[in-house]
């Protein structure tokens, strides 16, 4: 890029162009700046700001209500100082706001020559609290239900073994198992959300035949009690290659085919099929899973790959379909919902074909 150029669109840039709130103090502690997103946070007009003292254009408290300005004493305090990180503050009213400064001096150590204030609103911290809150009560009413049968169950062969036959004691002991086996999936769950959160999703690829892998997932659910008949297989040959994590893979189809038996009814269709090249994507292959229930509502649709959707109060942690798109789009895939032509749900998700670059 041309830095003259760039210095000049630079220059052009005004304050009210900004997405957070801007207000400067001159080497005075008078107002000179302060943008539109400012008056719209502390609800005090720019007109009104400008010429004013800063702490009587922003009157800011912390949260046991002590002035900001007179703690952190920009113009009087330690020559040394250079800001304030960003914090959260109070403003006339109880109203919160994300409060940060820098202090800009002729020289280190020297005269303050403006103070640079930036602030943002909390809705964004609130909802990211709001959604922890919500994830830990999940977590709490999850794990709840398992560990109170493991326990009632151990305790209860513990101390009255002799007293049950050996059918008995199994029939507890395939309970145990089986809770023992929701927690360490919840746990793993809850993992995936974090990694997916932070950007830290690993992958390892290799060789992965989709069309066994979904095979073998079908049959597990056979084995667990399901009816054969309700499954209908449309796996296409000759597939493109496809390198991908196959323990990430059977997770989106063990999500995928576990929503569609809990949340569907009818039948049950997996189509994999080749997915040719487009303008926008390469090669792959999709996968689609469609059911004959319900469906999910138009206005729901945008709602279904977010944290804590749920479909239908069949249980669940609702951490599920959000896992799908996480690991999905970790492979440079799609993923997306609509309705089946038999009017249930109907997800579908493409992975691009290829080769790791090292192998070419």
């Amino acid at each position: 890029m041309d830095t003259a150029v760039g210095a000049g669109e630079l220059a052009r840039v005004h304050p009210d162009d900004l997405p957070d709130g801007l207000v400067i103090a001159d080497h005075r502690g008078v107002v000179v700046c302060c943008n539109a997103a400012a008056a719209r946070l502390t609800g005090t007009p720019a007109a009104e700001a400008l010429g004013r003292p800063i702490e009587r254009a922003l009157p800011l408290e912390d949260q046991d209500g002590r002035p900001w300005w007179r703690l952190t004493d920009p113009y009087g305090g330690l020559a040394t100082r250079t800001g304030q990180p960003e914090r959260n503050l109070l403003l006339p009213g109880a109203r919160e706001v994300l409060v940060s400064a820098r202090y800009v001096r002729a020289r280190p150590s020297g005269e303050l020559l403006r103070l640079v204030v930036s602030l943002r609103g909390t809705e964004a911290r609130q909802r990211i609290e709001r959604g922890n809150a919500e994830l830990i009560a999940t977590v709490a009413h999850e794990l709840r239900s398992p560990l109170t049968s493991v326990k009632g169950f151990t305790a209860t062969l513990l101390a009255r073994w002799e007293r049950f036959t050996d059918e008995q004691k199994r029939l507890m002991l395939q309970t145990v198992d089986s809770d023992a086996d929701r927690v360490t999936r919840l746990i793993t769950e809850l993992l995936d959300v974090s990694r997916i959160d932070s950007g830290r999703l690993e992958i390892r690829r290799q060789p992965v035949a989709l069309g066994e892998a979904v095979r073998r997932r079908v049959d597990a659910l056979v084995n667990n009690g399901q009816t054969a008949d309700r499954f209908h297989l449309d796996i296409q040959e000759d597939l493109p290659n496809l390198w991908a994590d196959p323990d990430k893979i059977d997770q989106v189809l063990v999500n995928l085919l576990e929503n569609a038996v809990r949340h569907g009814s009818g039948r049950v269709t997996i189509e994999v099929h080749r997915a040719p090249a487009t303008r926008t994507r390469q090669e792959g292959t999709a996968v689609t899973v469609s059911d004959e229930g319900p469906g999910i509502p138009e206005d729901a649709m945008q709602r279904v790959f977010t944290r804590f959707w749920r479909g239908s109060e069949r249980g669940g942690t609702g951490l599920g379909l959000y896992i799908v798109k996480g690991i999905v789009e970790a492979h440079g895939g799609t993923v997306t919902v609509g309705r089946s032509t038999g009017g249930g749900a109907r997800f579908r998700f493409i992975l691009p074909a290829g080769t790791p670059a090292f192998l070419r």
